[in-house]
């Protein structure tokens, strides 16, 4: 329990020195995926003194893609309660008015990326919630070693000579600020204890939460405090591409043609001019790599020849980067149509192809969950709006499915479902539907159900229904003479008016 302000001072050295810790490993993998790093590799000094500046700007990236893939199948849709409780749309209008669908995508590419991102929760001057996420360098949280409940976290800014904290207690939040050791490039922290964080004057205030109104989400752990990045089996890899590129685009300019060798000539050399005359002082020996490099040769001497060997063959390189990529897809569970591995894959083939993506993307979606849940039921909090975030507490919540199929493939299966009997209201979920958008559709199922003019199309579209006399009448469009049927299966006319259901789903 943090009583005191040694307490405190101990807390905020124990969180800044994590996110000190981290920040190396943190800087590697999102440089990785932005592309700064993984550029060509070169096996010898000379090799790179020749090539380095030519193919300076080139980087085999694939980690980007990877940590992309599971990422754009994440949309979140809502929550629905259990039980007979009834949520309305005011946690979603928070939710959108923070814009927290686009943050949220930042969000779980960050959690992809290094393993950890982080969402906070503040109140704005005038009351509202602010829901914000947070780059994992500048935050960190700390677990109770028994509960493993979230106790304390922290928040850091910088600035040429400071670095601020805001420490974020369950039951109050502190500013704190200590001076920062090193420049800007190095990132460097005075070690823990030594000239400590120090408390601003009157800011200490009242958690009114009650709780830490910082979130970790973190990627997938081995049952301890360190989330796996998903770019990070792929660094390597990608290094090792990069060195047959270099390898590649080196055969490219000079053993795709033959290589030549001078035999009994004299020792190159060229002339030295003097500066202000302009004439010829001396001889100097040849500077070979620069004629290498510019493709020129003088030879002198007699019965000089020149010898040859062919060039060398280009494929060799080119299946050993594909054989590398095909590891990281199997590795990362990415498609391989992504990856151009196995582009030419069939129109009924996709659902197989992606069928490890889609389950990697169900295990990340179940890791942010619980997150979003609590940001969402703090920011009702801090509007004082307890009742939601009461049913917020044990709801479900709801992202899009991660598997993709087209209109044409959703509306047959949801026409299949609807003439199981299943009811509207679950198709519209099983479509990706949030649970504002399906009440809204149920509003306007309901609405049609009230119109004079769409129930008369309704009874006129209905195969077999009775007429008002209390007569059979005659189906729409059936044949008047006996022995004429309709072909099996399409007796139920009915068909029309669920697949106009769906499409209303839809």
């Amino acid at each position: 329990m943090i009583r005191t302000a040694d307490d405190v001072n101990r807390m905020a050295n124990l969180l800044a020195l994590k996110i000190e810790n981290r920040r190396p490993d943190i800087r590697k993998h999102t440089d990785y995926v932005r592309g700064k790093r993984g550029t060509l590799k070169f096996a010898s000094d000379e090799f790179k003194r020749y090539m380095a500046d030519r193919f300076s700007g080139f980087a085999d990236n694939w980690c980007l893609p990877v940590a992309q893939a599971p990422v754009e199948r994440i949309h979140f849709r809502g929550f629905i309660p259990y039980d007979d409780h009834e949520l309305d749309s005011h946690v979603m209008r928070v939710w959108e008015r923070n814009d927290c669908d686009r943050k949220l995508q930042e969000t779980a590419l960050m959690m992809t990326t290094t393993g950890r991102a982080f969402g906070l929760v503040t109140s704005m001057p005038d009351n509202r919630a602010r829901i914000s996420f947070e780059h994992p360098d500048s935050a960190a949280v700390h677990y109770d070693p028994l509960t493993g409940e979230v106790d304390a976290g922290l928040l850091v800014r910088y600035d040429e000579e400071h670095e601020f904290g805001t420490l974020l207690l369950p039951d109050m939040v502190f500013d704190v600020v200590r001076v920062r050791a090193g420049g800007d490039d190095e990132r460097n922290r005075l070690p823990p204890g030594v000239d400590g964080w120090r408390f601003v004057p009157d800011s200490a205030r009242v958690n009114p939460l009650g709780r830490v109104p910082l979130v970790e989400f973190r990627n997938q752990m081995l049952l301890d405090d360190l989330p796996i990045s998903d770019v990070e089996q792929v660094e390597s890899m990608q290094d090792a591409v990069n060195v047959c590129w270099a390898y590649t685009l080196n055969a490219l300019d000079f053993a795709s043609m033959p290589a030549r060798v001078i035999l009994g000539g004299d020792s190159l050399s060229e002339p030295v001019f003097d500066k202000v005359t302009g004439e010829q002082v001396g001889e100097r020996p040849a500077n070979l790599d620069k004629q290498v490099m510019e493709r020129i040769m003088q030879i002198t001497g007699d019965n000089v020849s020149i010898g040859e060997w062919t060039a060398s063959n280009l494929q060799a390189f080119l299946p050993i980067i594909q054989k590398a990529v095909e590891h990281i897809a199997a590795e990362t569970r990415t498609p391989g149509h992504y990856l151009l591995t196995n582009a030419e894959v069939p129109a009924t083939g996709y659902e197989v192809a992606e069928a490890g993506l889609v389950s990697k993307t169900l295990e990340r979606i179940s890791f942010m969950r619980q997150p979003v849940r609590e940001l969402c039921e703090m920011a009702m909090m801090l509007e004082d709006d307890e009742e939601s975030a009461r049913i917020l507490d044990d709801s479900k919540v709801v992202f899009a499915t991660p598997q993709y199929r087209s209109e044409a493939l959703m509306a047959d299966a949801m026409l299949k479902y609807k003439q199981l009997g299943y009811p509207l209201q679950w198709i519209a979920e099983q479509m990706g539907q949030s649970p504002e958008d399906i009440k809204r559709i149920m509003r306007m199922v309901d609405d049609e159900s009230h119109d004079p003019e769409m129930a008369e199309i309704a009874r006129s579209l209905k195969v077999g229904g009775a007429s008002d006399d209390g007569d059979a009448g005659e189906p729409v469009g059936q044949p008047e003479h006996f022995g004429q049927t309709m072909p099996a299966g399409r007796e139920g006319g009915g068909q029309g008016m669920e697949g106009r259901g769906s499409a209303a789903g839809a």
